[in-house]
């Protein structure tokens, strides 16, 4: 059986997509997943099953669509797809706080960085299904324009790094 990471997008942000983290647990369990744990509130789902990613995730998508009224967006990941994206870090030291790295479901395109605007120093980084951005200023502040951010979901690198260890002690249990 498989260890997967499912992390969604537009959950529990700026009051859309409310969905506490037990009702998530719960709506995985249901689907049969098994082991089922969150971390933090942001959408982040360990689990073990034994289809394949992309099954999972459309399943995880329909299920969370009828809950909230639309497909949120489903991403899911592997502990080591995880632990590359770690380790392909392009800016090993940024400050964790200041690094996101966004998450897409297929490999980003050539053109993934058009129209794109950092007026603040923000540095950009495709590699593979992934976008690696660096806030010097912090993400907050940030006035970095992106298209294609909006059809991924980010988490810092500390969050990446936690859900791979995770992941690796479910695997091992």
């Amino acid at each position: 059986m498989t260890v997967h990471i499912a992390l969604l997008r537009a959950v529990n942000v700026g009051g859309t997509g409310k969905l506490p983290m037990s009702e998530l647990r719960a709506l995985a369990e249901d689907l049969g997943l098994r082991d089922v744990s969150t971390y933090i509130q942001s959408g982040n789902l360990i689990f073990r099953d034994d289809e394949d990613a992309t099954s999972v995730a459309g399943r995880l998508d329909a299920s969370l669509a009828e809950r909230l009224g639309k497909p949120p967006g489903v991403f899911v990941r592997s502990a080591s797809e995880l632990d590359a994206i770690l380790a392909a870090n392009p800016f090993p030291d940024a400050i964790p706080s200041q690094l996101l790295v966004t998450f897409f479901a297929e490999l980003l395109p050539d053109n993934a960085l058009s129209g794109l605007m950092a007026p603040d120093g923000e540095e950009v980084v495709v590699l593979g299904r992934e976008i690696y951005v660096h806030y010097p200023i912090g993400v907050g502040r940030s006035r970095l324009k992106l298209p294609v951010l909006r059809h991924g979901t980010a988490r810092n690198i500390n969050t990446v790094a936690k859900l791979s260890q995770m992941a690796h002690a479910l695997g091992e249990a």
